[in-house]
């Protein structure tokens, strides 16, 4: 849930309130592509054992793509998770990962075109932005809702953490 909203240009300072999450993860780098491989590793599990389906809980049918647990920067290692946002933890599914993510403040940029590329070239552009951001680097996400299967008119929405 936002809690409130300025605009800036074509992106959005928010206050975002936490959540609970429910999906699959991996560890990786942005160095050498090696992202571009295990993110897409993680999209293809999540879509070949139709996790959408069972996971319990949710509170909407949008998929949420996270980067945290950042070892440094985004030249560093960090976890990418790909789940849902639900309403309890309590029944995890074996082989599923639950966490919690506390609210903070975030800068909003939308990625749009064909996917993955619009994705790749807005991430270009947010590295590019890293000092003049303040990023916290405690957790980023994208949302994937029904904006997202539009072919190359596709829109994702990317939350940056801030300070």
């Amino acid at each position: 849930m936002i809690i409130f909203k300025i605009s800036i240009n074509d992106s959005f300072m928010i206050q975002q309130k936490g959540f609970k999450f429910i999906g699959i993860s991996t560890e990786t780098s942005n160095q050498n592509e090696e992202a571009s491989s295990a993110i897409g590793a993680l999209w293809g599990q999540f879509i070949s054992e139709d996790l959408l389906s069972k996971i319990p809980n949710q509170l909407d049918p949008n998929i949420v793509c996270i980067y945290t647990d950042y070892e440094s920067d985004y030249t560093g290692r960090y976890t990418c998770l790909l789940g849902l946002k639900v309403n309890s933890l309590e029944k995890v599914p074996e082989g599923l990962i639950g966490r919690e993510f506390e609210g903070g403040n975030y800068q909003t940029f939308l990625a749009k075109g064909d996917l993955p590329q619009a994705i790749i070239d807005t991430w270009q552009n947010i590295w590019q932005q890293d000092e003049t951001l303040n990023r916290s680097y405690t957790y980023d996400y994208e949302i994937y809702d029904h904006r997202s299967r539009r072919g190359d008119e596709s829109e994702v929405s990317i939350f940056i953490a801030t300070n």
